[in-house]
C-alpha cells in the first residue's frame, strides 16, 4: 500500500498506573499477595487514562471465508463459516453462551462470509447478537497458497470495516474482546506467522478445527507454497498476501481500540497473529493489548513469546470465536473489583507492616 494508516496511539498513562499502583500497596493485604491481578488493575489503569474499569465490555467477532480450503486444509467444509454465524445469532454458539452469562454484547460482522445464512435481526425474538454484513464481503478474495489474498484496496477496505466496528460502539465502552470465525483461518494464520517470525511452517501449523495425519501434512505444504512465494515480513504485505478479510478487519479494529483507549483483550492464535501483525506495524500498539489465555494452537506459544506477553489462562482452548476472551473477563472483573472494593489499612483501621524500630 503507499503509505500505512495513520494511527495514532496514546501513550500509556503513567500517572494513572502510579495511582493505581499506590493504591494497591494500601489495600489490606500483603503487597503484591493478588499477583497478577494486581498487575491487571495497574495495566487497565495506564492503558485507560483513569481507575481501571471492565465493563461495560463488548466482544467483537469478524467472520469471513478463505479459498485455501480447496486443498482440503480443514475438517470442516467452508459452510460451516455461514452456518456458526447464525448459530451466533441464534444464541448456540460458545461465545453467544458465554456473552449471555456474562452481560457481555456480541457483534458478528461478516466481512467475507461466502455462503448464505438466515439472517436473525437484532430485536426478532431469540436474536442473541448484532449482526451487520460489511459492504467488503461482497469483494473479492483469493487462494493464498497461489496468489495474495486480498487486493490492496480489499485490505484496506477490510482495515476499515474493523475500525468501522470499535466506532459503532458505545463511548464508554472500556474493554473489547476480540474474535473471530472463518474456517481455513488457522491456515491463514499459521501463514501470517510464519512470515512475520521467520519460522518454518511446521512450527507453527496445528490441529485448527482437528486435521491430522495426511491432512495435516498437507496443511504444512500448503503454508509453505504460501510463505515461499511471498517471502516478506512486512507486515501490510504479509496480512494483504496470506491473511484474509477477518485477519485483516481484527488489525483494524484492535487499532481503533487502542486509539480510543479501550483495553483489547486479545483471544487465540488468529486474533495473536492480528495482533502481531499489528505491533509490526506500529509498535506502540503493543501497550494496549491484554492476552486472555495461551492456546493449543502449536504457533501460538511463538507469537506470545515474541509479543512478551502473560497469557492469563491455559485451560488447552483452541475454539476461537472470543471463547477464551470471554473465560478470562471475568478476571478483569475481579481485578477491578477488589481494587475499588477493597478497604485500605488507614479506612479500616489495620495496622500496616511494621516500622522498623528505633536503632
Amino acid at each position: 500500500m503507499a503509505s500505512p494508516p495513520s494511527w495514532v496511539f496514546p501513550e500509556l498513562d503513567a500517572s494513572a498506573a502510579d495511582a493505581a499502583r499506590a493504591r494497591q500497596d494500601t489495600l489490606t493485604k500483603p503487597r503484591g499477595s493478588l499477583g497478577a491481578l494486581e498487575e491487571l488493575a495497574v495495566a487497565l489503569a495506564g492503558i485507560q487514562g483513569g481507575p481501571p474499569a471492565s465493563r461495560p465490555a463488548a466482544a467483537v467477532l469478524f467472520a469471513a471465508d478463505h479459498p485455501v480450503v480447496r486443498h482440503g486444509v480443514s475438517a470442516y467444509p467452508a459452510e460451516v463459516t455461514a452456518a456458526m454465524v447464525a448459530n451466533f445469532a441464534r444464541g448456540g454458539a460458545a461465545a453467544s453462551v458465554l456473552c449471555r452469562h456474562l452481560g457481555v454484547e456480541l457483534r458478528v460482522v461478516d466481512v467475507g462470509v461466502a455462503h448464505p445464512y438466515e439472517r436473525v435481526d437484532l430485536d426478532a425474538a431469540g436474536a442473541h447478537a448484532r449482526l451487520r454484513r460489511d459492504p467488503v464481503a461482497d469483494d473479492p478474495i483469493f487462494d493464498l497458497r497461489v496468489e495474495d489474498a486480498l487486493p490492496e484496496a480489499v485490505y484496506e477496505r477490510a482495515l476499515r470495516a474493523g475500525a468501522a466496528e470499535i466506532d459503532a460502539l458505545g463511548g464508554d465502552t472500556r474493554v473489547v474482546l476480540l474474535g473471530e470465525m472463518g474456517i481455513g483461518n488457522t491456515t491463514a494464520a499459521a501463514a501470517v506467522t510464519a512470515l512475520l517470525l521467520g519460522l518454518d511452517p511446521e512450527d507453527v501449523v496445528g490441529a485448527g478445527t482437528g486435521v491430522a495425519g495426511d491432512a495435516l501434512s498437507r496443511k504444512v505444504e500448503v503454508v509453505r507454497d504460501a510463505v515461499r512465494r511471498v517471502q516478506s515480513a512486512d507486515p501490510h504485505r504479509v496480512v494483504r498476501a496470506v491473511g484474509g478479510k477477518e485477519i485483516a478487519a481484527l488489525v483494524g479494529a484492535a487499532a481503533r481500540a487502542i486509539e480510543r483507549r479501550m483495553a483489547v483483550l486479545v483471544d487465540g492464535f488468529i486474533v495473536s497473529a492480528a495482533a502481531l501483525a499489528l505491533v509490526r506495524m506500529a509498535p506502540r500498539a503493543r501497550a494496549g493489548m491484554l492476552f486472555a489465555h495461551r492456546s493449543a494452537e502449536r504457533g501460538h506459544a511463538s507469537i506470545l513469546a515474541a509479543l512478551d506477553a502473560r497469557p492469563l489462562l491455559d485451560l488447552g482452548m483452541r475454539l476461537g470465536e472470543a471463547s477464551a476472551a470471554l473465560a478470562a473477563l471475568p478476571l478483569l472483573d475481579a481485578a477491578c473489583a477488589l481494587h475499588a472494593g477493597m478497604a485500605t489499612f488507614a479506612s479500616a483501621g489495620v495496622p500496616d507492616r511494621a516500622s522498623p524500630g528505633p536503632s
